[in-house]
């Protein structure tokens, strides 16, 4: 699936609840199928600066696509990235890249953070990309 589809897809499952309460409580659901970073990955290096909470992201570039791993230690972060790591995981660093995060004001998400988590949200977007620009320097 492109990351458009993914972001589609995304919209209309959270279209699907009436309140932010049954949101969170699936973002809270999406963060416990994250496929977790390994141990060895919760280093320094791998945390996003910017969040409250503690959020690694481990990026691997498998086939000219990039893998993304990654973890947190509080539930409704873990949520947020699981979003995150489910559209741009098994993408190309360009289409990575090039990618809009409109869905992200689409489902409503940033507005219904604490400035705090929504700076978060901002920062891990960034790292995200940051990984696809080093990556599709070395394609290069």
């Amino acid at each position: 699936m492109t990351i458009q589809e993914i972001q589609e897809e995304i919209v209309d499952e959270f279209s699907m609840f009436d309140d932010w309460m049954q949101r969170y409580e699936y973002m809270i659901e999406l963060g416990k199928s994250l496929s977790l970073i390994e141990e060895k990955y919760k280093t320094e290096d791998n945390i996003i600066k910017g969040c409250q909470s503690k959020v690694w992201v481990h990026a691997e570039m498998k086939e000219d696509k990039i893998e993304f791993t990654a973890d947190s230690d509080a539930i409704i972060t873990k949520g947020i990235i699981a979003i995150l790591i489910r559209t741009f995981s098994g993408q190309h660093p360009t289409d990575i890249i090039k990618a809009d995060t409109n869905f992200i004001d689409e489902i409503g998400l940033k507005e219904h953070l604490s400035p705090t988590r929504a700076n978060g949200l901002v920062s891990m977007i960034k790292q995200i990309k940051l990984y696809a620009v080093a990556y599709q320097t070395q394609l290069n």
